[in-house]
Order: structure tokens, then sequence, then C-alpha cells
């Protein structure tokens, strides 16, 4: 039997993937101390790595698909296929940034402030980019870790991944500009990406992942609609494309079905309500494909 080997995230990415995993259908089982997850696909052989490492991993072949951040496929500049961008991160579903910070009370405000400072990060490759292409010469440095300890005592700057950017707050530090965004990305080799079977294998979970993650800030709504009150009810309702209206038994009315952003829901069901809908359910989604 053909087998897809995969790669899921290790690290502060693994738990976020794992649970957009099961929404799209598959389920993730990982040992304590294994480094083999098993996947209720017997397509599927998964390994779990390291983001860092995933596309160099990939690149050369060792595994076939996998998910890690465009970050790490742009610092190890990795000759793969980019399958999908898919936006979550490790607490929201937003994109996260690799920013230049510095302490609060520091005298560096520009970029152009930077030249000849210390800079502390483990995007090097990204970072000395970005800084050669805006003409600023910095002696840049690979941080291990702790990187937001190290202002200012150590280096003067540093570039690091912020999600929501408290953590830099609660250390004292302030944005000076923003290196890059990034997304989590599906990523395949190339050799792989020309074998029909296991390219198929990988748009399929392209499509499956987008469609969980899609699913994840939506609802779906049901309810009975009066037949006096249907065009009322329709004008409220948002849809990706419209609403589903069929005839109930016995022409008592129409049943309508839809599917929303969570937020938008929870303030239009009592207009809802109020317009003539009646029996109103609201119900979770796993995956929503366009």
């Amino acid at each position: 039997m053909k087998k897809l080997i995969f790669g899921i995230p290790k690290g502060s990415l693994q738990n976020s993937t794992i649970e957009m995993m099961q929404r799209a259908g598959f389920r993730v089982q990982i040992g304590t101390r294994s480094y083999y997850p098993a996947v209720d696909d017997e397509e599927m052989s998964a390994r779990l790595i390291r983001p860092q490492d995933m596309s160099r991993f990939v690149e050369c072949g060792a595994v076939d698909a996998g998910l890690t951040g465009a970050d790490w496929v742009a610092e190890n500049e990795s000759d793969v296929v980019t399958v999908s961008r898919l936006v979550y991160a490790k607490q929201e579903l937003v994109p996260v940034r690799w920013v230049v910070a510095v302490a609060e009370n520091s005298s560096i405000r520009k970029l152009k402030d930077l030249k000849g400072k210390r800079i502390s990060t483990e995007l090097v490759n990204v970072t000395r980019k970005f800084l050669k292409g805006r003409g600023v010469k910095a002696q840049i440095e690979f941080s291990h870790g702790a990187t937001e300890t190290k202002v200012p005592e150590l280096v003067d700057a540093i570039v690091e991944l912020t999600e929501t950017g408290e953590s830099l707050v609660a250390n004292d530090l302030r944005i000076v500009d923003t290196v890059m965004e990034s997304t989590t990305v599906l990523i395949a080799n190339k050799k792989s990406w020309k074998d029909a079977w296991k390219r198929t294998k990988v748009e399929n979970l392209g499509m499956l992942f987008e469609g969980a993650i899609v699913a994840q800030a939506k609802v779906g709504l049901k309810m009975n609609v009066p037949p006096g009150s249907l065009e009322k009810v329709l004008a409220l309702l948002p849809a990706l494309r419209r609403p589903t209206v069929s005839t109930l038994a016995d022409e008592a009315g129409y049943a309508v079905e839809t599917v929303m952003d969570e937020k938008v829901a929870r303030s239009l069901i009592p207009t809802l309500k109020r317009a003539g809908a009646e029996g109103i359910i609201e119900y979770s989604l796993n995956k929503v494909v366009p």
C-alpha cells in the first residue's frame, strides 16, 4: 500500500495542529516520548519534527509533506512546494510576526539606529536580508532561546516572534519594526509533488485543513419560518452564497439553514426571533469547504 510520510510540527504549534487535524477528520495520538504519531489513516505515516527543521527534511525527501511556518521555509531557503497557507497559530487564528524589539527606554527608535548594534534572533538569515535591504549593517547573532531576556544587558535589540505582543510588553520591550509576517504552511517535496497519488493526497489534506480552519470561527443555523416572514428573515441572513430554503410538510412554512460567523450569530439570533423565525438551532462545524 502506498503511504505518504507526513511531518507534524513539534513544540508550540503541536497542540493547535493536532486540534486542527482532528477537526479535519484525523485522529492523532502521540506517546509521551514518541516521535512517530499514530494517525487513523492507513495511507499516512507521521513524523514529529521541529518546525525549524521541517522544510529541510521535506526538501531532501525524508518526508513527503509537512506543516511548518513560512518563516522557517524562508530562513532555511528551502526549495519546496507551498501547497496551502493555513492561518492558525499557537493561540489565535491570525498570522504571527517577527519584530525588531528593544528595551522600552532604549534610544533606538528607527531601523537606521541599529547600525553597528548587536541583535539576537533565531531568524538570522531572514533578519540579515531584511536589514541589508534597508541599508543597515549590524552584528546579528543566533539565539538559542530566552531571546527576550537578553535586552538590554547582553544585546541592543532582538528579532523575536510575537502573536499578541503581550510577552514583549511584559518584558518591557518596544517594537521598532516588523521583519516579516508568517503563517503555517503545508509544504511538499518537489519529487513527491510530481507523483500523482502523493500530490492528490497532499491536495486533499490541504483542502480538509483549510476547511477545518474556516469552520473554527463559524456556526450553522437552522430555523423554521412562517410563510409570511420568509422574505424578512432571508434579508437578515448572511451566507457563503444563499441560505438553503425548503418547504415544511403541509405547507406550514419553511425550513431555513445557513452558515455564518459565530460572532454574528450571537447578535443575530434575537433579531431573527423577532422577525418571525422559530425553533432556532445553532450548531458547531468541523469543516467548511467553499
